[in-house]
């Protein structure tokens, strides 16, 4: 293949570094950069630019970013020209038929109707997540790149899903802002609907089903895309568990892991969040499933609540939101975890179970169990680990890239 037009610059990498691009890897450091050609400017945040190693073999194509990061490659191999919309299409195609070899449907409507269908680096497409909502696809863009890439995207998403598609959103504004960039245009797209089968609909919610349990969701007020997918599994685990105990949801958003549990069978369910919207939106989904009679919505600080309650109940969820965002703050958040779980174990009943959770990508799966050990030992209780928990199968990690892996979760019995 011919090198690039000189409107896209190319980028050499030092000998060696391309080692984990090889393996899968989808990041170049600023520090592995050799040399950048190119015939104008220097590359502009999102510009794409064609990776090559010390010896001129190319690697693929990626958007330039900058910072630590500079590039995220998108398109491996040697092709010819940057990711055109026929190219998103099949790529979009592609992560469909990931889903399905999972055992998804996500275009087809059954018990469960809400799947993440990209997710990031684990489907190649470093900077993009879109959800399924029972026909609607709600889009975050976290890079420049890929939000100068949104009318390939769009018409990519709307070509490899066809008809079952009625509604495509954009909710990627609070992303970008945090980035050093986004002054950058638009490109004519704003968050809301940028795309709709029935131009008078509107995204303000949509009614979905995951395992039979129906909730109302708000893509562009609510957290994420609207709902936190990735708990899909260990919510349908916790309804085969929980029996008839009653349980704690703490943090628990609009209640997904407290619907699970009173579809299981449990008598009693706290939904304890600090916003007022979220509990509401608990009682809401308790209310329309039927559950109001078993539920309780509590607005309030989760750490005062547990440190205020004589006893807490057989089961508790903790499932805080990310306590690290960066390597910077890792040590306090494993500090806020520590004492969070001590607490929490302190107060538990002889025989019960708790299930604790984090999200920070900045710990890993060793460094939040060791944390959650040493809250053990500092409780003074005996603790067994039953079971470790992760993220689904529509959130993959790609081979080589181990980062991708966010979520942990830990089963303990408490003697």
């Amino acid at each position: 293949m011919s090198k690039p037009t000189p409107a896209h610059p190319f980028l050499y990498l030092k000998p060696g570094k391309e080692k984990n691009l090889l393996r899968g890897h989808p990041w170049v450091f600023s520090g592995a950069i050799q040399r950048i050609e190119v015939d104008d400017e220097a590359p502009l945040p999102g510009d794409w630019v064609r990776v090559y190693t010390a010896d001129e073999c190319p690697i693929g194509w990626g958007h330039w970013g900058a910072g630590s990061i500079a590039v995220r490659i998108i398109a491996e191999g040697d092709l010819e020209h940057p990711p055109g919309k026929d190219w998103w299409t099949q790529k979009f195609a592609e992560c469909l038929e990931v889903r399905k070899s999972m055992g998804l449907a996500p275009l087809q409507p059954s018990e469960t109707d809400c799947y993440r269908l990209v997710h990031g680096e684990g489907d190649g497409l470093s900077g993009l997540v879109v959800d399924w909502y029972a026909g609607m696809a709600v889009v975050q863009t976290h890079t420049m790149g890929m939000h100068r890439a949104w009318p390939d995207i769009l018409i990519g998403l709307r070509e490899a899903l066809g008809a079952p598609l009625d509604m495509v959103v954009n909710k990627s504004a609070p992303l970008l802002a945090k980035l050093p960039d986004a002054a950058l245009p638009a490109e004519g797209f704003s968050d809301g609907v940028v795309w709709s089968a029935d131009t008078e609909a509107a995204a303000d919610t949509r009614m979905v089903t995951e395992h039979g349990i129906r909730y109302t969701v708000s893509p562009l007020t609510g957290q994420k895309t609207g709902f936190f997918l990735d708990q899909r599994d260990n919510r349908k685990l916790l309804a085969e568990m929980v029996g008839d105990r009653a349980v704690l949801n703490a943090f628990s958003y609009t209640g997904g892991f407290s619907m699970a549990a009173l579809s299981g069978g449990s008598p009693h369910v706290v939904s304890l969040d600090a916003s007022e919207p979220a509990v509401l939106a608990a009682n809401e989904h308790a209310e329309i499933n039927g559950y109001a009679d078993r539920h309780e919505g509590v607005q309030g600080d989760v750490l005062t609540y547990i440190r205020n309650v004589e006893l807490l109940p057989p089961v508790v969820i903790l499932d805080p939101p990310a306590y690290a965002k960066s390597r910077s703050a890792r040590h306090k958040a494993v500090q806020g975890y520590k004492r969070l779980n001590a607490t929490a174990i302190s107060k538990m009943p002889a025989g019960g179970v708790l299930w604790t959770f984090s999200c920070s990508q900045v710990l890993d799966a060793q460094l939040f169990e060791d944390t959650i050990v040493a809250a053990a030992v500092e409780s003074g209780r005996k603790v067994r680990i039953t079971r470790r928990l992760d993220q689904p199968s529509d959130h993959p990690t790609k081979a080589g890239h181990p980062e991708a892996r966010y979520l942990k979760g830990l089963i303990l019995y408490v003697a």
